[in-house]
């Protein structure tokens, strides 16, 4: 066989091209999960917070009810690894008294390993009083 018969030759390149692009959609693939996973942890996060400021914020309830609210609502949906740093606190950052519920957690990048604390969500309810004012 000469060498241009040779060089011409497209025997077994089917399999190389079939783990070349096999690969590809592969990684493709895994990278669109890793991001749909990514954005379910930030939104179930997000959520927890919302949930925890309106506990927190009603008149027979107080701060720290509010943050075991967010905790367990966290826990139950992603994992006690991402509900470790949660504060509450009480501004009157919008003109009235307002419950804020921060959330710092990890940003999964890989899996559920990722960026510890770099997530952060913040949500705010209007307390309630029960004073009538």
């Amino acid at each position: 066989m000469s060498r241009r018969a040779w060089a011409l030759d497209d025997r077994g390149s089917s399999p190389v091209d079939f783990i070349l692009v096999g690969s590809l959609l592969t990684v493709l693939t895994l990278a669109v999960l890793q991001l749909g996973f990514a954005v379910y942890v930030r939104n179930v996060v997000h959520d927890a917070a919302v949930e925890g400021a309106h506990y927190a914020a009603l008149a027979d309830t107080t701060l720290a009810e509010g943050a075991e609210r967010t905790r367990m609502s966290i826990v139950r949906a992603v994992g006690e690894g991402f509900a470790e740093d949660i504060s509450v606190i009480e501004s009157d950052r919008l003109g009235h008294p307002t419950a804020i519920v921060t959330v710092r957690t990890t940003l999964p990048i890989i899996g559920l390993l990722g960026v510890p604390l770099g997530l952060e969500v913040d949500a705010d309810a209007p307390m309630e009083s029960l004073d009538g004012g």
